[in-house]
């Protein structure tokens, strides 16, 4: 379909002739941050880079990294697109990042610790204890507490490293530590806000008493503002540092998965998005906020005003098939995943056998159990590497699809992204599974980055909403149609019994692995 583009001549820019306006959006995620510029007047992709940085366990259960290597990270990445695009000028720039993460930062801005991320397993008694007490205060919490979240974390903090929170003077979620990088200011936006479990939703506004009982000052918890809001402008070190212009707008930004979305055009209700990347999240824009009774998923701020989001997510999507490829010695072999696409390829469906249970990181919908632990069910002689990569592709299947199958109000279609995409087999094993067709955009481009972009080019003041924004954009659509079998659903409610059947022995070898 043709869509109007609004005019962005280098003059109404204020640009001199012939230049080209440019949006950058930076994508922190959980092994790498991304870079990608986007023209201004039909958001094209121009130039993209990323670079990586490690995730460390210091400690069963434990998973942090380092904000200063986020932000080195970004430095070469940012430099490496400017570098690509070759001129033009940055008129905004958006930033979106990996959710729940707890970053603390002292009086001189700097990390007290390394950032305690998302996949993070080790509050979990204080996981239970929250879910247990927070009735008892007047706030409305955005779903259950998990593991990984900044109040779990922050609350760890106090019981066993109260120091740690002695000299923090901000707490900030990941992406907000690259924006203070960059301008200086500390801030967050509703979108992140909303997913540290420290934030009402009825409110909109910081929650207090989850706060204070989590070992958290008020002074401690940064402004909000709105995603697309200009948060300040780029400072001179930040500038000299990127290759940038100095005072260039910088806006609040995103949660990582509403700048997915955002960048998939998805903000409207009947819409959804599945996304398989390190982990798996199953996205449903609402209207209003609606809270799932039974704590099996959580609802979130989207980043524009007047949407939130029901998210139902697991923790090991395609960090399943990463273990497996490690697992088999393949790490360093450059096209592992797409042997390990073809091998699954020509093993008929169902594995033979083999089931897969991907709670390799503890698990969040519908279990909600840090503890949980993966596992292989059936091997046989007869399996072989193909068998065990078809199984892992399966069982991230099936538990999307109990995640699908809470939030799910009948859409005839789903908009498929992640790394899952570049898959030769894995898009059709989805499709089977879930009986949807699944919808890809044929363009490659990083969906977050662009999304990010589209804040930024509202906060500079270039469109009135990221609605106007995403009019802009037209773009070719690949349809994946699900094959009909009843395979699938009975394999799959033999995977929703094994959960139940096997979780004490799972808590059990979890309390071994602590001892070590």
């Amino acid at each position: 379909m043709h869509r109007p583009t609004r005019e962005m001549s280098p003059d109404r820019l204020g640009l001199p002739p012939n230049s080209t306006a440019y949006f950058l959006g930076i994508d922190l995620g959980t092994s790498s941050v991304k870079a990608a510029l986007f023209e201004a007047d039909s958001f094209a992709l121009a130039a993209e880079a990323s670079r990586e940085y490690p995730v460390v366990h210091p400690r069963p259960s434990f998973a942090e990294q380092k904000p200063s290597q986020w932000w080195r990270s970004t430095v070469k990445a940012v430099r490496a697109v400017l570098q690509q695009a070759g001129g033009g000028h940055v008129q905004g720039i958006g930033l979106d990042g990996q959710m729940h993460g707890l970053v603390c930062v002292d009086d001189e801005r700097r990390p007290v610790q390394p950032a305690i991320i998302w996949a993070d397993t080790r509050a979990t008694a204080e996981t239970q204890e929250l879910a247990a007490r927070h009735r008892e205060w007047d706030v409305i919490m955005p779903g259950p507490p998990a593991a990984g979240f900044a109040a779990t974390s922050a609350l760890w903090l106090s019981r066993h490293r109260p120091e740690i929170l002695a000299a923090t003077r901000t707490i900030l979620c990941p992406k907000d530590y690259l924006r203070l990088c960059l301008t200086g200011s500390p801030a967050t936006d509703p979108s992140d806000a909303s997913g540290t479990w420290l934030f009402d939703i009825r409110r909109n506004d910081w929650a207090l008493e989850v706060a204070e009982y989590c070992g958290l000052r008020a002074a401690q918890l940064p402004p909000i503002q709105q995603s697309a809001a200009l948060a300040a402008g780029l400072s001179a070190a930040a500038a000299k540092t990127l290759g940038l212009r100095a005072g260039t707008p910088v806006v609040a930004g995103s949660a990582d998965m509403p700048a997915q979305a955002l960048g998939h055009g998805i903000i409207e209700p009947q819409t959804i998005l599945a996304t398989v990347g390190t982990g798996g999240q199953i996205f449903v824009p609402l209207r209003a906020p609606h809270t799932d009774d039974a704590g099996r998923f959580h609802l979130f701020r989207h980043n524009v005003p007047d949407r939130w989001y029901a998210l139902a997510a697991i923790l090991a999507g395609g960090l399943s098939l990463r273990w497996l490829r490690a697992a088999l010695g393949m790490a360093s072999k450059p096209d592992a995943y797409d042997h390990l696409s073809a091998l699954a390829a020509d093993v008929p469906a169902g594995a033979q056998g083999l089931l897969f249970l991907p709670y390799l990181a503890g698990e969040r919908t519908p279990h909600m159990d840090p503890q949980a632990a993966g596992a292989f069910i059936g091997l046989k002689l007869h399996h072989e590497t193909g068998h065990l990569a078809r199984a892992v592709m399966e069982g991230v299947g099936f538990a999307l699809k109990e995640c699908l199958d809470l939030v799910d109000d009948g859409f005839s279609s789903i908009t498929l992204s992640g790394g899952v995409t570049q898959s030769a087999v894995w898009p059709q094993i989805l499709a089977d599974i879930w009986q949807r067709p699944l919808t890809i955009p044929a363009q490659e481009i990083p969906r977050a980055c662009l999304g990010a972009a589209i804040l930024a080019a509202v906060g500079a003041g270039q469109y009135d909403s990221a609605r106007e924004a995403l009019s802009q954009r037209s773009e070719p659509l690949l349809v994946i149609q699900p094959n009909e079998s009843s395979l699938y659903a009975d394999r799959f409610a033999q995977f929703r019994r094994l959960y139940p059947l096997l979780r004490e022995e799972m808590h059990a070898l979890s309390e071994v692995a602590k001892i070590g």
